[in-house]
């Protein structure tokens, strides 16, 4: 009995030893880290963001500003719209990754990542407030921080102060990064010292892009002065080579986002109309890059791009021009795996871009600000036809050649009276804009956002749309924010005139 009670105490006590060892090890999963490093952090937030660009663009973006229409499941067409949620939810999912790189990087400002993350974070932060209005900003992303759970929604002027601040800070602190310093994660220009020039280029360029949609609003020629008169305080994209651009990958899961689409979605959106009956009056070779010859056509002496009207009923627009044979779908360039015609070359998953800005962009930006003696640097003519040389550049070398399409500029394409800078100071600016909208081709909302500020080109609403004869200017806001979020909701609806719906006037177009 003596050893009985003696071996009972031992025995506990060895399982208890035989319990704690190694406790900490045995009970962590590996396979859910509770921190990444910044490098890993960056990458996805730079790929989330630029698939939701391609993704945007082919919901929204393309369709509002008539590049594409729709002949099958119309409501985009016909601003049926309701809640369109994708942007709010990848900004502010993402920005809490941003604030963990941020958390990490803490006060050393010549981290690379701090300043890399000051310019995504703008670039962001103006996707939400450009679409929306009046949006949580300055408290984002401090629930686990600060514990503000029910963050407020800061005034549009606010955010767009904040936006351009932290973009001169951005490229202010990138300039005092040490040549040693490491940064990975850059799928948007290869990452290492080398690459924190063309940062600095973007936050600048983007700069010139906010001022700009500013304009309206408060005089910002001197912003604009000052950051073309010193080029080497103040660097700004120089060629097709310093775009922000993600280029995909061959193989999966790195692909264009839309490679692997069912063919029924796909083949819902066609060329637009407005963007083949334009293309064609200039004689402008990238619409054979944008379309492609109706099915009808393709196997004929005579191959033609059609476009549909936008905003037609279900029926009309399945029945336009014939049917759907007669209708242009989508350009090669931009195909899904089976969405490809007969004969045709193997779409490539590699072949697209997602956009977030180019050197095109920022040329016609430059060229309207100068023929309105906004800044006096350079000449508008200079700036416009450099936006559009860079155009056509990009997308002959985007397009892969075994497609076999005619990208070449025509001899006489600036020379002809539709495109030549010549007339009244309103016919440039109109000229500007024509070719501005062509080189926004696919790049997010981008070319919806510009278009608000210039009313230029025309959009016109289709016979069908359901949303009074007026195109959208703004997206509704989650619907979840009345439950979670709903006083400073409430706050921000009545600060934009008391009702949200897609035609309530954001302060920057008040």
């Amino acid at each position: 009995m003596k050893l009985s009670r003696l071996f009972i105490p031992v025995f506990f006590a060895s399982l208890l030893g035989g319990c704690t060892k190694n406790f900490e090890e045995t009970n962590t999963d590996n396979n859910n880290p509770t921190a990444v490093s910044p490098d890993l952090l960056l990458s996805g937030v730079i790929r989330n963001m630029m698939d939701r660009q391609v993704n945007e663009a082919w919901g929204i973006g393309n369709i509002v500003v008539q590049h594409h229409a729709k002949i099958q499941f119309v409501n985009e067409d016909l601003y049926l719209w309701g809640e369109r949620n994708d942007i709010w939810n990848t900004v502010y999912d993402n920005n809490r990754n941003l604030q963990n790189i941020f958390a990490q990087v803490g006060d050393d400002q010549a981290n690379p990542y701090y300043g890399v993350s000051l310019i995504m974070k703008s670039w962001m932060f103006s996707q939400v407030t450009d679409a929306y209005g009046d949006a949580p900003y300055s408290e984002a992303g401090k629930a686990k921080t600060d514990a503000v759970y029910q963050p407020v929604y800061d005034k549009q002027e606010d955010i767009y102060n904040g936006i351009l601040s932290d973009l001169k800070t951005a490229n202010e602190v990138l300039q005092t990064v040490p040549s040693n310093a490491a940064f990975g994660g850059d799928v948007l220009y290869g990452g290492g010292y080398a690459s924190l020039i063309k940062w600095r280029k973007l936050a600048n360029s983007l700069r010139v892009r906010y001022l700009m949609r500013l304009s309206n609003k408060r005089s910002v020629n001197a912003d604009l002065q000052e950051i073309l008169s010193n080029p080497t305080l103040y660097p700004v994209f120089e060629n097709n080579a310093d775009n922000a651009e993600l280029e995909y990958l061959g193989s999966a899961p790195n692909q264009w986002p839309l490679y692997g689409s069912r063919v029924g979605s796909f083949d819902e959106f066609r060329v637009s109309k407005t963007l083949t009956d334009r293309l064609t009056t200039l004689n402008d070779t990238r619409l054979n890059i944008f379309g492609r010859p109706t099915q009808t056509s393709a196997n004929t002496a005579n191959p033609v791009i059609r476009g549909v009207p936008n905003g037609l009923s279900d029926v009309d627009a399945l029945a336009y021009n014939g049917g759907v044979q007669g209708v242009s779908r989508v350009g090669y360039t931009f195909a899904c795996l089976v969405c490809n015609d007969q004969g045709q070359a193997a779409p490539d998953p590699a072949a697209p871009r997602a956009l977030l800005m180019t050197y095109a962009e920022l040329q016609f930006l430059l060229a309207e600000a100068r023929e309105k003696n906004m800044i006096t640097t350079g000449t508008a003519e200079g700036y416009y036809l450099n936006g559009i040389n860079a155009n056509f550049a990009f997308w002959q070398s985007v397009v892969p050649a075994a497609y076999n399409l005619n990208t070449a500029m025509p001899a006489n394409y600036l020379t002809q009276a539709a495109v030549a800078y010549t007339g009244s100071g309103a016919e440039k600016l109109g000229k500007i804009a024509l070719q501005k909208w062509i080189a926004l081709y696919f790049n997010g909302l981008e070319a919806w956002f510009d278009w608000r500020r210039t009313g230029m080109p025309a959009i016109v609403p289709g016979p069908a749309n359901v949303n009074g004869g007026k195109v959208p200017i703004r997206y509704i806001y989650p619907r979840a924010g009345q439950s979670l979020n709903a006083e400073n909701l409430a706050a921000a609806v009545q600060r934009q005139g008391g009702t949200d719906d897609l035609n309530t006037k954001m302060w920057l177009l008040q």
